[in-house]
């Protein structure tokens, strides 16, 4: 290719050499939670890289990422992948969709106020890293594929991309947006959590794809940065792929941060020699040429940008097909199957906060008359939060319980609930009938991407019309919650008229049917909280721009997530109740009762940092784990009972806590998980062996991933429901 014809194909719009016979591409597609219709051109049009119209009216539309992470069940998240490339590559056949998707968004819902927690996995490094490599691959495998030993070589079914790319969760709040917004992050922070998700998802996931952010990092716009994107993504972990900007990134580093005041040709240069690829937006493309004619950019630059994309287009069979997919037809599109995963990552997610006196699940011979009131009573568009595109139907909550009784109904009522008269309707049939559900809180005119929240609260006069509601029920109450961050709800948890509540996220487009089959017992919940639900003051103690997860002494802030948080909440983090109990009881296997760490002749020890009066330390306070022998294994033997009288599933959650004595450690980190299904009155020993090095690191002040000797402690579960057992770790 000439000159002008490379760089013509290096935006999300290639426009391909016809002079050569190549073709264009459109490389923007979205699949968060579904095949989208957001993407480059106007949506749902024959320009728009994906789009619906009467062949390809609509595509499964699952739950948003915070509720399928609240199954924490890794194959679940697998077939949610599978089934969305599935669809997709059916799409791509039927010309109306390309190949290429950028999702997942594994960015940690560091900050309750966070506009985009719906879009997320949750606030747990651990967790969101295990639903990217499963996302992932159940996306971009070939089902039978081994590895190749050029992984540049492997097939792939669809291209996926892991983003925002780094430190990235501010979105719009009191005046700092992400487009100006530079994270002042610790190097303590940013290898312990917010790179972690990341790494895994290229090093496990063999993702194809990583988007840099808007954001700065440390004063360097994230897609310029050289540290970031050639030496840490492409370099040290290895991606077999693209490296491509938010869409308008190169611009707004540009535009809006002025960065360094360059002139635009001096911005590409800066983007294309930190390692970005593909610029989502028209900057490459208009200036690239004058770039390499003033000598800022060399053509060899450009050319190993194209042989990174156009591998990965190889990859997907773009040029010479895919034999195992070319078949795929309408009929793979909303069929049954599909939409039953759709249905049961929903019913997995949903989480039972609230079950006082039993009062779920309903009886059809008991509760046979009620009333199905609030914002949400009829959800349907709601239910599938943003990055959406057609679902292939809606099963809305009114629509599912008029299956299991005879309803009553209000909708006059949206989220801010300014109307009287729906009010005093829906008490009228709140008194009348043998039980009351109320759908009610946010959506995405409260919580988006570029619309942070101010606070935790349910709108005023929604909370009013809820205990109003309430206090006129003749029968039990059950709220249903919509949201994607968390909600402070202490009204609502201390109101003894509220019986019952569920979160539901924003469940998709059988939410409806997840909903009823929950709350009439067809479904037992199993869902846990995978983000911490706040009292409203914690916002009040710190502002979002903060970016450290430690508290931070001097200014008062407290600490961020369950890692580093110990206050107050409305729920903790991994909270989720059941229609029966469970026990647990856990042992350490026999080879696993100590770790035990042996010097090698050239291993240095390393100093950590104690809290006061916490004694001698050992010896040897601690290791790096890059010069450690990781091949140990902590095995564990977690016995769980269902002690109750309904069968259910249980989300086994297992902690580590390091050694009480070292300052600043996290209080403890998840380090697997694992969802087992039990018989009413039935017992299973389940077995779960953790990497030593992954599951006992700790991240010092230096950034240094270290073991330290000491009493770690491994915990199970959460709240009452919990078992523990010390494992000391000795260094010698």
């Amino acid at each position: 290719m000439t000159l002008p014809e490379k760089v013509l194909q290096l935006g999300d719009y290639a426009k391909g050499a016809p002079r050569i016979g190549l073709p264009e591409y459109k490389w923007w597609s979205e699949a968060l939670h579904g095949i989208s219709s957001i993407g480059n051109g106007p949506a749902n049009s024959p320009s728009h890289a994906t789009h619906f119209d009467s062949v390809v009216p609509g595509a499964t539309s699952f739950p948003t990422p915070v509720l399928s992470a609240a199954s924490f069940n890794e194959t679940l998240w697998n077939i949610i992948g599978q089934v969305i490339s599935t669809e997709g590559r059916a799409m791509y056949n039927l010309g109306h969709s390309q190949l290429t998707f950028w999702a997942p968004n594994i960015n940690l819902a560091r900050d309750p106020r966070w506009g985009r927690i719906l879009e997320t996995p949750g606030e747990d490094p651990f967790v969101v890293a295990r639903y990217a490599v499963n996302f992932v691959r159940g996306m971009q495998d070939v089902q039978g594929q081994k590895d190749p030993p050029d992984l540049n070589e492997k097939p792939l079914k669809v291209s996926v991309c892991c983003k925002h790319f780094g430190a990235y969760d501010v979105d719009n709040w009191f005046g700092e947006t992400r487009y100006t917004f530079d994270s002042k992050v610790a190097e303590q922070d940013m290898v312990e959590s917010f790179n972690y998700p990341f790494e895994a998802c290229v090093k496990q996931g063999d993702v194809s794809s990583v988007m840099c952010s808007y954001n700065q990092v440390n004063g360097i716009p994230s897609c310029a940065d050289p540290r970031l994107l050639s030496q840490t993504i492409r370099g040290e972990w290895n991606l077999h792929g693209y490296i491509v900007s938010d869409c308008d990134s190169v611009g707004v580093m540009h535009d809006e941060q002025k960065w360094l005041y360059d002139t635009p040709i001096n911005s590409v240069m800066r983007v294309m020699k930190a390692g970005l690829d593909l610029d989502c937006g028209p900057y490459y493309t208009n200036f690239t040429v004058e770039a390499v004619r003033t000598g800022k950019v060399k053509e060899v630059e450009i050319d190993n940008a194209l042989n990174n994309l156009y591998t990965v287009l190889m990859r997907l069979g773009f040029f010479d097909g895919s034999p195992e997919y070319q078949n795929l037809g309408k009929d793979v599109i909303c069929s049954k199957t599909n939409t039953d995963v759709a249905a049961d990552a929903a019913r997995q997610g949903i989480v039972l906060l609230k079950n006082d006196n039993n009062a779920l699940p309903f009886n059809n011979n008991t509760q046979k008359h009620i009333a199905v009131v609030g914002p949400h009573a009829n959800a349907s568009a709601v239910m599938i939060g943003n990055y959406a595109g057609v679902p292939c139907h809606y099963i809305t909550p009114l629509q599912a319980l008029s299956m299991d009784a005879h309803v009553d109904i209000e909708l006059g009522c949206d989220v801010w609930c300014h109307n009287q008269a729906a009010k005093d309707h829906a008490k009228q049939l709140a008194s009348t009938t043998d039980a009351t559900v109320i759908l009610a809180g946010i959506d995405l005119g409260i919580e988006a991407e570029s619309l942070d929240r101010w606070d935790l609260n349910l709108p005023l006069d929604q909370i009013t019309f809820i205990n109003e509601v309430s206090g006129a029920s003749k029968g039990p109450v059950v709220l249903v919650l919509f949201s994607g961050g968390g909600l402070d709800i202490t009204f609502a948890q201390n109101n003894t008229k509220i019986n019952s509540i569920l979160w539901a996220g924003y469940p998709g487009e059988e939410g409806g049917q997840a909903i009823a089959d929950v709350i009439y017992g067809r479904y037992n919940p199993s869902g846990k909280l995978p983000i911490t639900w706040y009292q409203n003051g914690y916002t009040e103690m710190l502002p979002m721009t903060s970016m450290k997860f430690r508290p931070v002494d001097e200014l008062g802030y407290p600490g961020r997530t369950y890692k580093f948080y110990d206050g107050p909440v409305v729920y903790p983090f991994g909270f989720g109740l059941s229609y029966t109990q469970f026990t647990y009881n856990v042992s350490l296997a026999q080879n696993s009762t100590a770790t035990n760490i042996k010097l090698g002749p050239f291993q240095k020890c390393l100093p950590v940092d104690y809290k006061p009066n916490s004694g001698p330390a050992p010896s040897c306070p601690a290791v790096n784990i890059d010069d450690t022998d990781c091949s140990q294994a902590i095995g564990l033997v977690v016995q769980v009972t269902n002690t109750g009288k309904t069968d259910g599933s249980n989300v086994i959650i297992v902690y580590a806590k390091p050694p009480q004595n070292i300052a600043g450690a996290a209080i403890k980190k998840v380090i697997a998980f694992q969802k087992v299904f039990l018989k009413a009155g039935a017992s299973q020993a389940v077995p779960i062996s953790v990497n030593a090095c992954d599951g006992l690191t700790l991240v010092d002040k230096s950034a240094y991933q270290i073991i330290a000797a000491g009493q770690y402690t491994i915990v199970i579960g959460n709240g009452n429901t919990t078992a523990s057992v010390p494992l000391p770790v000795n260094i010698s």
